[in-house]
């Protein structure tokens, strides 16, 4: 790949600012147009009682400037929205149907520098990308043509890990297609790692003055090993604590070798046995998700640091966008900035246009923390890296999945805790219970849900899902190291793999917990507030409901395929 023009250097930063003009002016568009709905529906009695206005009662007054404004604002949303698009695929070096939407027709651009002025000028350079593209990175035909048989290295990073590294070795040894190559990467070791490694005739190699963690390991030995790679070889990244199925790679590289365009391949995790009820905990979590890649066609949300292949030249093109098209130290495969590297790969790998699946097949089993206290700082990190790395990238097509699931975590907070409000108030203040049969069948709708989710994980997952409760309690800690980390992030709190904070659960109790043994005059339940609460939680519990049941349903593309196998049945007939 030659090096990057000034121009290009720019496409970052632009596809960036342009995602957020897009976003903020649309928003502030909506609101508009709601505030003008509210303000201008006159519903006042008429003169006569009688008479009522058809086809709708709904007299509405003049709109104001209020929606004439929200226009013009998504008439500029759509500008910066096609700018963000176009500067998106430039930028797209690993997708082989790479393509520049086309430039609007002159009129709409005469009328769009009007509309900007002087920004105008940042929106027309866009339109010029297409004659003038970064080069892809992408092999051709002939250097990867269909079939050619890939050559597969597999690199270990291991810090201390002679107790668990054997079992992962030997998971690669008995493998159905055994790799090519197989390399441990002692980082920093001070107990057997390398004797294990040499026990079970793998090559080892030291890290040199490493100080970054797994991210800086890796980069060690990958800027040895990409100046020399052919276009067939791949590399299977995984953890010295996770073991894959027999037929990982097997699967794997057959995807891999029957479709060229494929640059990536990622691993289904799943928890091993232990950690009692807390590692029970976990393994639902993860039976959820495979569950949920599984209905998304093996549709990959992160390429999983425990277990991934990716081609070695789409590892080589990472390096060299760095800077330029991609956030992180320049050269560099892993950034090592970022906290969680497989969150930040995946982001990158999908902001150059990479496809990537997660087949059924590869399975991967990975350790469970088996105190709070681990799992507290584990997924603190997770949640806090995930943060840094989409406020590194920005709010693009790629990274708009991501900044919507942030979004919906903190509707899940929201919702959660009004609803730990709105019991706590209602239990506190009131006099008798009366049950509601149509609540009582929307919960067994989550009931429901929860079981059949976890059917997979056996009669342990099934029994701690069943009765609800101990799940609500276990996703309040998940939230708690949610907001957790939002607050460390804006009061600007350093965090790396060794800071431990305290697995307390500050900010986020439980309010029954807080409100306990105080009794509440039961004219709260009368209350303006209380009424808007109850609302706002029934509203949740609706939204909540109808996610559950589109998760109990076949997944589309299976009624889909339903459909069409009827419709030849009929057709046969």
């Amino acid at each position: 790949m030659r090096a990057p023009t000034l121009d290009e250097s720019s496409l970052r930063r632009r596809v960036a600012q342009f995602g957020w003009w897009t976003t903020g002016l649309t928003v502030t568009a909506v609101g508009l147009v709601v505030l003008a709905a509210l303000l201008t529906a006159n519903r006042e009695t008429d003169a006569d009682p009688g008479r009522v206005l058809l086809p709708l009662d709904v007299e509405l007054v003049n709109p104001g400037a209020a929606v004439l404004v929200a226009a013009a604002l998504l008439v500029l949303a759509s500008f910066f929205g096609l700018a963000a698009l176009q500067t998106a695929a430039a930028m797209r070096v690993l997708d082989p149907e790479r393509h520049i939407p086309p430039p609007p027709p002159m009129a709409v651009r005469r009328a769009r520098q009007m509309m900007l002025g002087p920004l105008d000028k940042r929106l027309a350079d866009v339109e010029l990308l297409s004659d003038a593209l970064p080069q892809t990175a992408l092999p051709t035909a002939a250097e990867l043509p269909p079939g050619a048989l890939a050559r597969c290295t597999v690199l270990i990073p291991a810090h201390n890990e002679e107790a668990v590294l054997g079992l992962t070795l030997e998971s690669l040894i008995g493998q159905t297609r055994p790799p090519d190559r197989i390399v441990v990467i002692a980082d920093n070791c001070t107990d057997a790692t390398v004797e294990v490694a040499r026990q079970h005739q793998v090559e080892f190699i030291e890290t040199v003055g490493n100080t970054e963690k797994k991210a800086g390991a890796l980069n060690q030995e990958l800027a040895r090993m990409l100046p020399d790679v052919e276009p067939r070889d791949v590399v299977l990244v995984m953890d010295a604590d996770s073991t894959i199925a027999p037929v990982f790679l097997q699967s794997a590289l057959d995807r891999l070798e029957a479709d060229p365009s494929l640059v990536a391949v990622g691993g289904l995790f799943y928890g091993e046995d232990g950690g009692r009820v807390l590692g029970q905990y976990q393994r639902n979590e993860y039976t959820r998700y495979q569950r949920v890649v599984s209905r998304k066609l093996g549709r990959v949300f992160v390429l999983t640091g425990t277990a991934s292949v990716i081609r070695a030249y789409a590892m080589r093109a990472i390096a060299e966008c760095r800077g330029p098209l991609l956030p992180g130290p320049a050269g560099k495969v892993y950034d090592t900035h970022a906290l969680t590297e497989d969150n930040e790969l995946t982001l990158a790998l999908k902001t150059l246009g990479a496809r990537m699946t997660c087949p059924p097949e590869c399975l991967v089993t990975t350790e469970v923390m088996t105190t709070w206290r681990d799992l507290w700082r584990q997924r603190l990190r997770w949640h806090r890296g995930a943060l840094e790395n989409i406020a590194a990238y920005g709010l693009t097509r790629a990274t708009a999945m991501y900044w919507g699931q942030q979004l919906g975590l903190a509707y899940g907070v929201l919702a959660l805790q009004s609803y730990f409000v709105l019991m706590s108030v209602s239990l506190l203040a009131a006099d008798s219970i009366r049950w509601s049969p149509f609540w009582l069948g929307i919960g067994t709708i989550f009931v429901v849900d929860r079981l059949v989710t976890v059917w997979r994980a056996g009669w342990r997952g099934r029994g701690l899902a069943t009765p609800m409760l101990p799940e609500l309690a276990y996703a309040e800690f998940l939230q708690a190291c949610f907001v957790t980390s939002i607050g460390q992030i804006l009061r600007g709190r350093q965090a790396d793999w060794n800071y431990v904070p305290r697995p307390a659960l500050p900010g986020l109790v439980a309010p029954w917990l807080l409100a306990w043994g105080i009794v509440l005059p039961a004219t709260l339940l009368t209350s303006d507030w209380y009424t808007a609460l109850a609302w706002w939680v029934g509203f949740n519990t609706l939204v909540f409901a109808s996610l559950s049941i589109v998760q109990l349903l076949p997944p589309l593309h299976r009624l889909r395929r339903a459909g069409r196998r009827t419709h030849e049945v009929r057709t046969t007939a």
